[in-house]
């Protein structure tokens, strides 16, 4: 698990062709067919194994542009490619196996999760959209991928309603990795938490990216989560990105003053078994992102 997670501080460098997961070239979104630009030229890539966080305020095309990359909203012109190949702009015009390797983490666990399924059904059923699996394979691949989130088999028979916040986002972290994807996105997965929760969350998803090395794009709008989980970061506002690079360099020099606004007041974050200050009182009064 060595190198996740760790700071870059020097230039990053072009990675090899087969190493890129995805590659978002110019991309351009609208609301609607005559609506305006929510989302201007906005160009990344994102290498295998590697966290890139997007981050911007509230309205600054964060989800939009997520959504555009995993087929939700299919309104925009550029170009999105996954491992070279091109993406349809909706999500039902790509292969299933392209659905399977790229998964999506909402933000909200609350609304997320059917609660009219049990949690084993919940994890199960992508092994049931995306692999044609039987019954009792999808049920052993869902103890697994609950216990890789750190719940345990008990929790199979549940249902969302007696579940925690932070345990209906473990439920949704486990249903996106039981497919075993080669890119996550994870969109502001810990704004709906307790603070006390954002930590064990953000730890949770720094070990299994690691340790199943999946390319992730981590979305949000706190800067403490982007330090402690990413190597590169996007700044985006109003739908353009502003600054961009290695997350050592941007955090810690930024080059644009919006960079730098967004820099004051940033909350420490304390992992789990680490000493540091407490976040609380500075990350209850950041509002979350819609």
């Amino acid at each position: 698990m060595a190198g996740y997670g760790q700071v870059h501080s020097g230039p990053a460098l072009s990675p090899p062709e087969d190493e890129v997961r995805l590659d978002v070239r110019g991309l351009e979104v609208r609301l609607g067919r005559t609506g305006p630009d929510v989302v201007s030229e906005v160009s990344f890539t994102v290498e295998a194994g590697q966290v890139l966080g997007l981050v911007g305020e509230s309205g600054s095309g964060k989800t939009t542009l997520a959504r555009c990359i995993v087929g939700l909203h299919r309104n925009w012109t550029g170009d999105i490619r996954f491992e070279g190949a091109s993406l349809a702009a909706s999500a039902r015009d790509r292969p299933r196996q392209v659905l399977r390797r790229v998964q999506y983490v909402f933000q909200n666990p609350y609304t997320s999760l059917n609660p009219r399924k049990t949690v084993g059904q919940i994890v199960a059923q992508p092994l049931e959209q995306y692999l044609r699996l039987g019954y009792r394979e999808r049920s052993q691949r869902a103890a697994r991928a609950l216990a890789d989130v750190s719940l345990g088999a008990d929790f199979l028979s549940r249902y969302p309603d007696q579940l925690s916040g932070g345990e209906r986002q473990r439920v949704a972290i486990a249903r996106a990795l039981v497919v075993e994807p080669d890119l996550l996105i994870c969109d502001e997965v810990t704004s709906a938490l307790d603070v006390s929760v954002q930590a064990v969350i953000v730890e949770l998803l720094r070990s299994l990216q690691a340790e199943h090395r999946i390319a992730m794009i981590f979305i949000t709008h706190n800067l403490a989560l982007v330090r402690s989980i990413a190597q590169s970061v996007v700044v985006l506002r109003d739908g353009a990105v502003v600054e961009s690079g290695p997350v050592g360099q941007v955090l810690d020099r930024p080059a644009d003053p919006y960079t730098a606004r967004l820099m004051q007041d940033v909350p420490k974050l304390t992992r789990p078994g680490m000493p540091g200050p407490s976040a609380q009182g500075a990350a209850a009064s950041e509002p979350a992102a819609p």
